[in-house]
């Protein structure tokens, strides 16, 4: 298959100081992983534009684009917009890029020019709500693409996988109620958002999970849960927010995942693709902290992605 990798160098100069955990060498150590992995070579490396207001407009509302707008103070390294998240005087392109990212993606797809894409962008997306940014997200990338998919491209159905440790209410809340969005997820549970779990719906799977949850109990929940749902909805196409800090050396979660279950994860996305949306996939980075562990659950995405 003809796999994107869509990034661009203005999302390595977003940063929030030495100590944060979302940091630039994120980026780095993906890019390292997948020359090391030999299969870099093999992915089609694509440029990430700018994205048009009126993208990001579809899914946030006008004072949280101008949250995101705002600029440190002069003489300020930073500029705090909650405890988790800020801003430098390069956040605004490196929204801007994560977000256009997404959305020239979602256009290359549609239109068969590549097969699927994944997003190598920061700052994630899947924890800022439509009206301000959160938890070190500052644009929700997935759902900007999703709203671009169904509002200006015309499909009638489309899904999102969220497999990150943390709950992706952003999303979440974003496409409650539309029954255009089938949402699946786990996510560790109590746990950051701390948002009370919901209930299951046929538009909705979004399932907690425990502290120490390993890969065989999310590979049964997947195929007793995700599966039957997606088969249902049989989505036009598959948008990915691709989490790797459920991974078991990820210190910011406190689950057992390892790269063969994001590998796992991945060919059931496909599979389901290949069934009903043409194979249509764009998946965007959203956590992993630990380098090592990032990297190398990049890889296995990414080959699954591309059927290396």
């Amino acid at each position: 298959m003809s796999t994107a990798i869509y990034s661009h160098p203005d999302c390595q100069r977003h940063e929030m100081g030495e100590w944060h955990p979302e940091s630039p060498a994120r980026l780095q150590a993906i890019a390292d992983q997948l020359i090391n992995a030999h299969i870099d070579g093999l992915l089609d490396h694509r440029e990430a534009p700018l994205a048009d207001l009126a993208d990001i407009a579809r899914n946030h509302t006008p004072n949280a684009i101008a949250i995101v707008r705002s600029q440190p103070h002069e003489g300020e390294d930073y500029y705090p917009i909650d405890g988790d998240t800020c801003l430098n005087r390069h956040s605004w392109t490196a929204a801007l890029r994560a977000a256009g990212a997404a959305v020239a993606a979602t256009d290359a797809v549609i239109d068969g020019a590549i097969d699927n894409a994944f997003c190598a962008v920061r700052p994630p997306g899947h924890h800022a709500r439509r009206s301000a940014p959160m938890g070190f997200c500052l644009f929700n990338n997935v759902a900007i693409a999703a709203r671009h998919a169904l509002d200006v491209r015309g499909l009638q159905r489309v899904a999102i996988i969220d497999f990150d440790v943390h709950h992706g209410n952003g999303t979440e809340e974003a496409f409650d109620g539309d029954g255009r969005v089938l949402m699946t997820s786990f996510y560790q549970h109590p746990f950051y958002p701390y948002t009370d779990p919901l209930p299951v719906t046929p538009n909705r799977v979004n399932v907690p999970v425990p502290m120490g949850t390993k890969g065989d109990v999310v590979r049964q929940l997947v195929e007793e849960q995700w599966l039957p749902a997606l088969h249902r909805f049989k989505p036009e196409m598959i948008f990915i927010s691709a989490g790797f800090d459920a991974h078991r050396e990820d210190d910011m979660g406190g689950m057992g995942l390892v790269e063969a279950d994001y590998a796992w994860m991945t060919e059931q996305a496909v599979a389901i693709a290949k069934l009903y949306a043409k194979g249509r996939i764009v998946s965007c980075l959203e956590g992993g902290y630990n380098l090592s562990a990032l990297g190398r659950s990049v890889v296995a995405h990414v080959k699954a992605l591309a059927e290396i």
